[in-house]
């Protein structure tokens, strides 16, 4: 079981988030706009992040900037999801250090199979440090 935040300002799609990684026997937390990330992220110390791009108080790009430049922050992964899929969008993303990108409309499945990806190679390359972790 993996502790996963989704940061969108959509309360449908954050809905819907919340069932499929639940279902997954994650534990699911949420933020409705980028301002709240950093509060939640250093309180409850997730071990992935889903993110969109455009949110209010603080866009998604500035919160993965402020995450990376962190150094308690700076290796939790990043999943972008978001309806910004200009090329440019993506690669500043993905340059900003977001494990991976996905573009809005999405397949819920497909993005649980990319958490199971991002989470696996995280583990394996940081090692599985969770049960250190306060909370």
């Amino acid at each position: 079981m993996a502790r996963i935040l989704i940061a969108d300002d959509d309360p449908l799609l954050r809905a819907l988030l919340q069932h499929k990684l639940a279902a997954e026997d994650h534990q699911v937390l949420v933020a409705e706009h980028g301002g709240e990330v950093a509060a939640l992220v250093g309180d409850l110390a997730p071990d992935l992040l889903v993110l969109d791009a455009m949110m209010p108080v603080m866009d998604g790009f500035e919160v993965l900037r402020r995450l990376k430049a962190d150094r308690d922050t700076r290796n939790i992964p990043v999943i972008m999801l978001t309806a910004l899929k200009r090329e440019q969008d993506v690669v500043s993303g993905l340059q900003l250090g977001a494990a991976d990108y996905l573009a809005k409309p999405f397949i819920p499945d497909e993005l649980v199979q990319r958490i199971r990806r991002v989470l696996s190679a995280s583990s394996t390359e940081h090692g599985d440090d969770r049960s250190r972790r306060p909370g």
